[in-house]
């Protein structure tokens, strides 16, 4: 069995950061220890909320912990996703390092978390400059969306052509893959949900359907999709079968929540799909 240990928000109510992606990559056979960067009572979209972010000394010193019983090089993948202060990065990227001197097979998966599409870069001051400038560099694995994608490139990013050369710039910058969770309007067909994944290997792209909320669009898909492909990865799948596993898996957790009439996705209910969706989305070398 993989561990993986995922350093990233926790909300009580609904489906965000870890509890986003936790469930769905244990269903998938992996073992996930949560590691929370925040605990509110629910994700911010909803405008308000309750809660703390976690001091940045909590995140060494559970590695720490983990490191003291023995454990921590059992650890095969560290996901990072939404970090509520800047300083937290830092000490993320710490527990990285020593998480890789145990084991140095292990995969640094960043999610790179700073806004939507649709409300621009939302997290706090000086995390957006520390995904930039810190933690691309170390990181296996990248998964912006579009709002990420200009903002870890500092190109703009207005059609699919120049969506193509900033993922290829961030092949340069470190990280062996690039999966970028959503296209959002830039991709080839504005009526589609769009994803690409990037390797030295080549590009691939996949389209699947957008879905219509009777609310608005639920949070955390990003989140999800993060730990769906890394379960993936880890249990053996190739790139590819990786990256269409997971838009399929995804999609069906989209149609789910739609038919629900429900804001918060439908982990739950939804979650034989994540196993095995019956969606049949195929990628397409593109580059």
């Amino acid at each position: 069995m993989k561990n993986v240990l995922s350093i990233q928000s926790h909300v009580v109510y609904g489906y965000a950061g870890n509890k986003a992606a936790v469930f769905p990559m244990q269903l998938l056979g992996v073992d996930t220890w949560a590691l929370n960067t925040v605990q509110f009572s629910n994700h911010t979209q909803y405008g308000k909320w309750k809660g703390m972010v976690i001091p940045k000394e909590q995140i060494g010193e559970i590695t720490q912990g983990i490191d003291e019983i023995d454990a921590l090089h059992e650890c095969d993948a560290v996901l990072s996703g939404y970090i509520g202060a800047a300083e937290q990065g830092d000490e993320i990227l710490k527990a990285v390092a020593n998480i890789k001197a145990k084991n140095p097979n292990t995969i640094y998966f960043c999610d790179p978390v700073m806004g939507h599409p649709d409300k621009g870069c939302i997290v706090a001051d000086g995390v957006a400059e520390f995904l930039r400038d810190q933690a691309m560099a170390q990181a296996d694995i990248i998964a912006p969306n579009l709002v990420e994608l200009r903002e870890l490139t500092g190109l703009e990013v207005g059609n699919f052509e120049q969506a193509l050369a900033a993922i290829k710039f961030i092949l340069t910058k470190g990280p062996k893959r690039v999966l970028v969770k959503h296209l959002s309007k830039v991709g080839q067909d504005p009526a589609k949900f769009e994803m690409v994944l990037a390797t030295q290997a080549g590009i691939w792209h996949i389209s699947r359907p957008l879905h219509e909320f009777k609310a608005k669009d639920p949070v955390g898909v990003g989140d999800l999709t993060s730990g769906v492909f890394l379960a993936n990865l880890l249990n053996g799948k190739s790139d590819i079968e990786a990256f269409e596993h997971t838009a399929n898996a995804v999609n069906d957790v989209m149609s789910v929540t739609a038919e629900s009439g429900k804001y918060e996705l439908q982990i739950i209910k939804a979650r034989e799909f994540i196993i095995n969706p019956i969606s049949q989305y195929k990628a397409i070398k593109i580059a």
